[in-house]
This record gives structure tokens, sequence and C-alpha cells, in this order.
């Protein structure tokens, strides 16, 4: 049931950073090409590329964290035992969990700010720029909460236990990944 609203959302997501990537594209180039070729810009893509670019990097840092694709180290977690391991991994999320509330509350605190504080050429509130602080704080703090609590219940397998993927396991991440979104 829950898998039913987790796949369209991320594969929303990823939607987001195809489309953002493009029209960043197609603004940049744009603007190269008449700059150079007729002396002339859009200042509007100027802007807006620049705000794709910053929902494009947390959007992709959300989609990365699903699917385990941010960077670690994991040359001491893996040589240690079964408590270990659970330590580290209770850790690590609890730090996460720390940040992205902590993102979540500093957005928040800076809402006011941000809502009447308007972009320069496009005359958007900011809030729609840095308000992805919101989503981030939120979704990344759900995936954290729930490595803890399937930690704290013991339903993590011991494989799961080390959250980093080596590019040598990349495809049977994959092939979990494909069949736990069927």
């Amino acid at each position: 049931m829950l898998q039913k609203i987790i796949h369209p959302f991320f594969k929303l997501l990823e939607l987001l950073i195809v489309v953002s990537m493009v029209a960043m594209v197609f603004m940049v180039f744009g603007n190269v090409v008449l700059r150079y070729g007729f002396n002339s810009g859009i200042d509007v893509s100027d802007e807006m590329s620049r705000y794709c670019f910053i929902w494009l990097t947390y959007i992709g840092a959300m989609v990365a964290m699903r699917e385990k694709g941010h960077l670690g180290v994991d040359t001491l977690v893996k040589h240690l035992g079964l408590g270990g391991k659970k330590l580290c991994l209770f850790l690590s999320e609890s730090l996460m969990l720390t940040c992205n509330v902590l993102f979540f509350v500093g957005t928040w605190k800076m809402h006011e700010l941000q809502v009447s504080n308007v972009s320069p050429v496009v005359g958007l509130s900011m809030i729609w720029i840095y308000g992805i602080g919101y989503v981030v704080g939120v979704v990344m703090g759900i995936m954290n909460l729930n490595v803890l609590y399937r930690l704290l219940s013991g339903r993590l397998r011991e494989d799961e236990l080390i959250q980093v993927i080596e590019t040598e396991g990349l495809a049977e991440v994959e092939q979990q990944l494909k069949e736990t979104k069927a």
C-alpha cells in the first residue's frame, strides 16, 4: 500500500530532475547564443536557471538518498561485529535526522523573510525557491525515521546495516530496488 504512494512520488521527483535539467540547458544555451550571436540576452533565463539548479540539487539529494547513492566510507564499519554495525547505523541515521530537522526548522525560521523577499528579475517570492527546505527536511527525515524504526525493531538484515554501496555491488542493489518497487 505505502509503496503505491512512495514509488510514484519518487518517479515524480525524477521527472522534476529531468525537467529542471532540460530547462536549465535550454535557458543557458539560449542565452549564450543570444549574447554572442545577437549581443542581447534574456535576464529571466539567468535567474530561472539558477533556481532550477537549486531545486535540481535538493531533489537529486532526496532521490540519491532513497537509492543509497550518497558518498560514504565503510572502511571501519564493515570490519565491526553486528553490534558495532548497528551502533554506527544508529548514530549515522540519528545525526542525519538531526540535520534534516535543523534544515526544516531553519527554513521555517526564514519563512517570513523569504515570503517578503522578491527575486530581482522575475519578481517571484523567494519562498518558492528556498521553500524546498521543507520538502527535503520532511522527506529525508521520514527516510531516516524509517531506517531507525527498522533498525530498532530488528527488521534490518545484516547486509542492510552498512548503508554505503560499493560500485561492484550496485547491480545487486538496483535489482533489490526493482523488486521492492514491483
